[in-house]
């Protein structure tokens, strides 16, 4: 296999070592020499001198967690080209594995030109993800601590969630705070519930008619305060990214934008609120020309099938991992989309629904709604909404096709004959 790069190293990055390996071509044989340092902060300067008396070009490391970004930001001072790769597309073969031999594969993979680089945005935008990250992970906790709630008053046999949509809301929490205080008679926890409330007096009585004990008591508390204070910690995240990116601008097409004006872009795309849009950027960044389609976009995130196809044969293909924390986020943002009337995405869900399932359904709007992320961010544009009618303004030939492929799937054999128009 030919050698793109003459000098070059490879890193095995763990939690307290780094095991580095140089490879210099020279007079058509490969010489390699390998040593090891330690994670600390002067070993990595050394690491990176050494490189540099190496004279490397290109250097390559794996993502090992967490433990590659400050090898990644301190190496990346040097004078060579950095490259991250995902280690699930540089294993190596089984049973011969060392912290020695990972490094020489690593050179080895990247002399050829084999590894390729994954996306490392700039330190701005890697904090910002990192805020947006968090703070998804302490919304799932207060979730859990809202459940918890939930369970603890149906211990008791109190059916709350069943009359209430949200126990967390007005008429929830002052229910809740009440049975904490050692309210106990379900006709005066009744009487808290809203005048919008849906449920009957009756149904309300039923539903708050338990057996609450002390220990009830003091575990809805427990909880309650645990969930407060989690809404507390993630108002000072919001703050917080709010006033980064106040403050950060970000590189599109060789000129600065700001970064507020990116969101703004974002957030006009249906289900896309001003929380998920700098979660979607901080992701896949806000320069496109990274990505040479919007397929390309996609299929990185994870949200298109995936390919498994072998003697002819094509097998089940369900989605790639992708960008677990992007995925997850444009799922949510579908769901929201999909309860916009008159919208694209909403017609587009319930299309595939019938056929495909909801989970698939989703996924798919999830797709459309990146699609839409890709130009809007490419071209500088809002975002048009196609409508709900879109699928029926359609061309006749492109439904009548569709309709013709469905019959024949059904067994059918059908032949198109135009009706003739009459004088």
């Amino acid at each position: 296999m030919d050698v793109l790069y003459e000098r070059v190293a490879g890193l095995d990055v763990h939690k307290e070592t780094v095991v580095a390996c140089v490879r210099i071509m020279a007079d058509g044989k490969a010489r390699r020499e390998c040593r090891t340092f330690a994670a600390t902060t002067e070993q990595l300067t050394e690491l990176r001198a050494w490189l540099e008396e190496c004279r490397c070009t290109h250097v390559a490391m794996e993502a090992t967690g967490v433990y590659w970004i400050p090898v990644f930001r301190i190496v990346d001072e040097g004078g060579f080209e950095l490259i991250l790769a995902n280690a699930a597309h540089i294993k190596n073969v089984p049973g011969r594995k060392t912290d020695m031999n990972d490094a020489m594969w690593l050179a080895d993979l990247l002399a050829c030109g084999l590894i390729k680089a994954s996306f490392i945005p700039n330190e701005e935008i890697q904090e910002l993800r990192a805020l947006t990250r968090t703070r998804k992970q302490l919304v799932r906790e207060q979730t859990r601590h809202v459940q918890r709630i939930d369970k603890t008053m149906a211990e008791a046999n109190i059916k709350l969630s069943s009359v209430l949509s949200d126990i967390m809301g007005a008429s929830g929490r002052r229910i809740i705070e009440a049975m904490i205080a050692g309210v106990r008679q379900p006709k005066q926890l009744a009487e808290l519930a809203g005048k919008q409330i849906k449920a009957t007096p009756k149904e309300l009585y039923d539903a708050l008619h338990g057996r609450l004990t002390d220990h009830h008591r003091f575990l809805l508390e427990l909880h309650l305060k645990q969930r407060d204070s989690l809404d507390e910690t993630i108002r000072k995240i919001d703050l917080e990214i709010d006033q980064r990116i106040a403050r950060t601008h970000a590189e599109v097409g060789g000129s600065q934008v700001p970064f507020r004006a990116l969101i703004d872009l974002v957030s006009t795309v249906p289900g896309v609120s001003l929380v998920a849009a700098p979660a979607i950027l901080s992701e896949i960044g806000p320069d496109m020309s990274r990505f040479p389609t919007a397929g390309h976009l996609v299929a990185w995130a994870g949200l298109c099938p995936g390919q498994n196809e072998s003697a002819g044969k094509r097998k089940s293909s369900r989605l790639r991992k992708g960008a677990p924390w992007l995925k997850t986020m444009l799922v949510q943002c579908a769901w929201a989309a999909k309860r916009k009337k008159d919208s694209y995405y909403r017609a587009q869900f319930f299309r595939l629904q019938s056929r495909r399932g909801p989970q698939k359904a989703i996924c798919a709007v999830a797709a459309s709604i990146l699609t839409a992320i890709y130009n809007i961010l490419k071209d500088g544009v809002e975002h048009h909404d196609l409508g709900g009618s879109y699928f029926d303004r359609r061309p006749v030939e492109l439904k009548a096709n569709h309709l013709v492929a469905r019959l024949k799937k059904l067994g059918f054999t059908v032949q198109l004959q135009p009706i003739a128009e009459t004088a």
